[in-house]
């Protein structure tokens, strides 16, 4: 092979004096950079595995390529649980996701406490112009006749009106957490405290004050109150909803690991909002990462940077024949290398055939296994034990064909049993109970104990507050993968009319004389 290697006495020992020799600048190097990086934060650490060493992942995944279709009857796998079982990332995840988590339901408490005392406000102070005057001089105010008391109706019902409107646009469940404050939402939520600081400031000068006894007056001031707060309301929806209905931009968002992308047409939105709403359409357009199908890529690459290697068997003291022997050695290994490098597409021509082949074989008996579960005659039973009975006999091909296809970490024994329990409950066909792992679905159909990413970060060179424009370009990113967004306005779109003159379309048939026509 061309990986092998023939050491000579000589060369053996002379490697091992080298190999020491090299360990000891590696050490001397390794203590320098520790010095060097110890005053750098943790998050800063980056660990890269040497490229002629693939990392057991690799090995793992090239030896699952070579086993045969028998492997489930000659091996035995033994699982156990390792204090080393979880990875640098997930502890700096898990570890992140806690503190997190606190600042985020701080922050939204904080959000919804504000909310609701400023409701309240709101819908206390029209009440609150109509009590005052009875409690503080009862004595002196004028009868209210008809008009005033229809007045106290229109006042209840415009507030229930507000109520339920105020319920219906701002009191429902967040969608997301967002790193900065809401502009229009902050701006209204402004506006209305101003507006009744304002009829306060008013209400105590000229009625508290002065005790008016005109008590229709009062009552047609709490009135026009709550007009003006349905109107502020109004003008919530416009900002909030009707403005970003209209389509501006188209935003490209591609994953930075496979490139799968989709586009979005949105409207006038912030970044943050706009990162929302890519977010909310990923988990359902996209289909789910899956980082097992980057690994034959990896190991293909690692493998070829394997074969470049070149051996100077001989020290640097020999004479300058046998050094011109050694070079014409390596040059004719180097041309060795580069034609191996420029027939790989032959190889990963074949490999990928082959892996097609045993993924259409392996879904040939995934399918036929299913589909030959019948129930015994007479057998009641509900269906998750149904599902526990047919789902032994099915197992070993279905767990054969998830490998193969590397889906093996998205799909576990028990959601499998419990998607065979819903097919059987609502009579579906075995096509439709396969179309789940034949086809790789979006994010959202699997569970969420397999979604890669929890939380987040938004990165961007403008404001995350400023709206989109023509060409702005940000990142959303996670722990595995990230999503690069970028915006494109949609062009303005020109229609011309043309008049067609109904008269052009007749025509004349003309028959020639040696035709029977």
């Amino acid at each position: 092979m061309d990986t092998e290697s023939a050491y000579s006495g000589y060369s053996y020992y002379s490697g091992r004096s080298r190999g020491s020799h090299r360990h000891g600048e590696r050490s001397r190097d390794r203590h320098k950079s520790r010095s060097k990086e110890s005053s750098r934060s943790e998050k800063s650490v980056t660990i890269n595995a040497p490229p002629a060493e693939p990392l057991l992942g690799d090995q793992s995944v090239r030896g699952e390529e070579v086993q045969d279709d028998n492997w489930g009857e000659t091996t035995t796998a033994v699982t156990g649980t390792s204090e080393h079982s979880l990875s640098q990332e997930d502890i700096v995840r898990i570890s992140k996701d806690l503190d997190d988590s606190v600042g985020l339901d701080c922050k939204r408490y904080l959000n919804v406490a504000l909310s609701v005392i400023l409701g309240l406000v709101v819908f206390l102070t029209p009440l609150a112009f109509l009590i005052l005057p009875h409690l503080l001089w009862p004595d002196r105010l004028r009868a209210c006749g008809t008009a005033c008391e229809g007045l106290f109706i229109s006042v209840a019902f415009k507030l229930l009106i507000l109520l339920l409107a105020v319920w219906a646009l701002f009191f429902r469940p967040p969608r997301a957490g967002l790193p900065r404050i809401f502009v229009f939402r902050a701006l209204l939520a402004t506006l209305v405290l101003l507006f009744v600081l304002s009829y306060w400031l008013f209400y105590g000068v000229r009625i508290l004050d002065s005790q008016d006894e005109d008590y229709q007056g009062i009552v047609q001031y709490a009135v026009s109150l709550v007009d003006a707060l349905l109107f502020i309301h109004y003008l919530a929806i416009v900002l909030l909803e009707l403005r970003q209905l209209q389509p501006f931009f188209s935003l490209c968002v591609t994953r930075s690991t496979d490139g799968a992308t989709q586009h979005y047409n949105l409207g006038q939105l912030s970044i943050q909002r706009a990162a929302v709403v890519i977010l909310e359409n990923y988990y359902k357009d996209f289909p789910v990462h899956n980082p097992a199908l980057l690994t034959a890529s990896k190991s293909r690459a690692a493998k070829h940077l394997a074969g470049l290697k070149v051996y100077n068997v001989d020290g640097p003291g020999e004479n300058n024949a046998a050094a011109g022997i050694a070079q014409s050695q390596s040059r004719a290994m180097i041309a060795a290398a580069a034609r191996r490098r420029d027939s790989s597409h032959n190889e990963l021509y074949y490999e990928e055939a082959e892996h097609e082949r045993r993924v259409r074989k392996r879904r040939a008996r995934l399918v036929v296994a299913v589909e030959e579960q019948k129930k015994a005659p007479g057998d009641v039973m509900d269906p998750r034990e149904a599902a526990q009975a047919i789902f032994p006999s099915m197992a070993r091909a279905l767990q054969k064909y998830l490998r193969t296809t590397r889906q093996q970490h998205l799909h576990s024994m028990e959601s499998i049993q419990q998607h065979l329990a819903f097919s059987i409950t609502n009579n579906m066909t075995p096509k439709a109970f396969l179309e789940s792992y034949l086809t790789t679905g979006p994010t959202l159909q699997y569970g969420k104990d397999r979604w890669l990413a929890r939380q987040w970060t938004l990165i961007s060179e403008a404001s995350v507050t400023s709206g989109l424009k023509d060409g702005t370009v940000f990142l959303l990113k996670c722990i595995d993968f990230s999503l690069v967004v970028t915006t494109k306005k949609i062009p303005y779109i020109q229609l011309a009319e043309e008049f067609i003159d109904p008269k052009s379309h007749k025509f004349m048939l003309r028959l020639q004389s040696e035709t029977s026509v």
